[in-house]
């Protein structure tokens, strides 16, 4: 070792040493150098006590704290910060009230331990206190008003700051995109490229799950190209967006373009696209990406086997579905939770099997939720069953009462059997309740827009617009189908 062989060591060199290990996640190392040292110095202190809090050794780096005989604003703001982190919140209040001064790092710190601790309503009376606010705390705080769901707040903060950057523009973009406001996501973005900023691999993940929400294929193509003159075509997260993204807006040769791509594939990888052909209903192709999954070394999971019995239910394959969930259990010794037993539910009530679906409710080792009665209850009207329908959807009224949906079935069900006097009791007893039925709803992606229809609604207010250009690009729409092959190709693979 070079440090070995210095003929004279001064006390820059053993920071250097000690910053070196921690780097190196040898913090033993480090704390051996630190005793070593023939003099310290603020620095080294902070250096060593920054080190154990980054391993989450909280307790070593208090220890080490208390017997520091300077602290400085870095002393305490370190420790502030690693018990936020490991959600000692109040430790970390306590040590921020008694610092002896404060700067803008140290209400950051605080503020940010608030936020990620879920405790924002604290959050917010000490930004409120705060006497010089900065673009880092009010990106904080933003962060937090996004998972409240506040996202008109968080937009006028965000409007607030003078000189925003990427980490602010990103906390917006997140927030919509995970609070389903994907076009306001897209706009944003928009307006961060406009300015001349570099979106980094958070910005992008952002912006294929709003991609994914509205769904927009054209804006995921452009997404795509970003990320490939940016060089993040091979980032782990960014490659998992890009499969979810191509198979929620219906491309999923752009999915399986997006995996191949990448080097080194982890379980969320493998379980993305594993996923992204169930949801197109490709059973054959789900099975020898598993088969491939398991030859690499990767060990499924719970989540692995609900993509394959969702895949199975998209194919109605009743006897594979039960293949793969006593798999799961004798194989793998995963212990199925309730959305395996609702898928499989689910599978068996499509194909009709509904007392052995309701046998495997009974046997389930824990209390049925909603959404396995109302697998079987969608079961039941499909095949006219009303005896066992009006048992799944009582049990559904009593979890979910205000769903408009099971009242619905359940009154098809009786209409099918030519029951009227219990469609008219099902009904009146939506309307005490105060059930309303919920309107579905399609969209369709035309030019740069997505449009949104609300079943038999003809008042869209570009209806017109809409129908002249579907009518134009009737005769055209082969040659866009082969256009959109030769870039979805060129996206992909560069």
């Amino acid at each position: 070792m070079l440090f070995d062989l210095m003929p004279e060591r001064n006390v820059v060199s053993w920071n250097s040493m000690i910053a070196g290990c921690v780097e190196n996640e040898r913090v033993d190392e480090a704390f051996e150098c630190f005793r070593s040292m023939p003099g310290r110095n603020t620095a080294s202190w902070n250096a060593m006590i920054s080190g154990f809090v980054r391993y989450g050794r909280m307790e070593e780096a208090g220890s080490l704290f208390d017997e520091m005989p300077r602290r400085n604003v870095i002393s305490y703001c370190a420790m502030i910060d690693g018990y936020a982190r490991n959600g000692e919140i109040e430790k970390a209040r306590a040590l921020f009230d008694c610092m002896p001064s404060r700067n803008d790092v140290s209400w950051t710190v605080m503020i940010s331990g608030y936020v990620a601790n879920g405790r924002f309503e604290e959050a917010r009376e000490l930004f409120e206190r705060m006497p010089d606010k900065d673009v880092i705390a009010t990106t904080a705080m933003i962060m937090g008003y996004c998972k409240e769901g506040k996202m008109e707040n968080a937009r006028i903060l965000f409007e607030d700051i003078q000189f925003k950057d990427c980490v602010s523009f990103n906390a917006m973009i997140t927030g919509y995109a995970q609070n389903g406001n994907g076009e306001a996501a897209l706009k944003l973005h928009a307006e961060m490229l406009r300015r001349g900023m570099k979106p980094d691999h958070s910005t992008l993940v952002s912006v294929l799950t709003a991609c994914s929400t509205l769904p927009s294929l054209k804006e995921g193509r452009r997404t795509h190209v970003i990320i490939l003159k940016r060089g993040f075509d091979s980032h782990l997260s960014i490659c998992n967006a890009l499969i979810t993204m191509y198979s929620k807006c219906g491309g999923i040769i752009g999915s399986e373009s997006a995996f191949l791509h990448l080097n080194n594939p982890d379980l969320v990888s493998w379980n993305t696209i594993i996923a992204a052909f169930a949801q197109h209903g490709l059973y054959e192709k789900a099975v020898s990406f598993f088969s491939e999954m398991r030859m690499s070394g990767c060990e499924p999971d719970g989540v692995t086997f609900l993509s394959l019995l969702s895949a199975c239910g998209h194919s109605g394959m009743v006897n594979e579905s039960l293949h793969w969930f006593d798999s799961m259990v004798k194989n793998y010794n995963l212990i199925p939770r309730l959305e395996h037993y609702s898928c499989l539910v689910d599978i068996l009530g499509r194909a009709g099997q509904l007392e052995k679906a309701y046998s495997m409710i009974k046997e389930m080792p824990f209390e049925p939720d909603s959404g396995i009665w109302g697998a079987l209850l969608s079961g039941c009207c499909a095949y006219s069953n009303a005896e066992l329908g009006q048992l799944a959807a009582e049990k559904y009224f009593e979890l979910d009462p205000q769903n408009s949906g099971a009242y619905v079935v359940l009154s098809n069900i009786y209409a099918a059997a030519g029951m009227w006097k219990e469609v008219k009791r099902v009904r009146g007893l939506m309307k005490e309740q105060g059930v309303k039925k919920k309107p579905a709803y399609s969209w369709m992606e035309i030019g740069s827009k997505v449009h949104f229809f609300v079943g038999g609604d003809v008042s869209h207010p570009n209806i017109e617009e809409i129908y002249s250009q579907l009518k134009n690009m009737g005769l055209q729409m082969k040659r866009m189908e082969d256009v959109d092959e030769i870039y979805m190709a060129w996206s992909c693979y560069g």
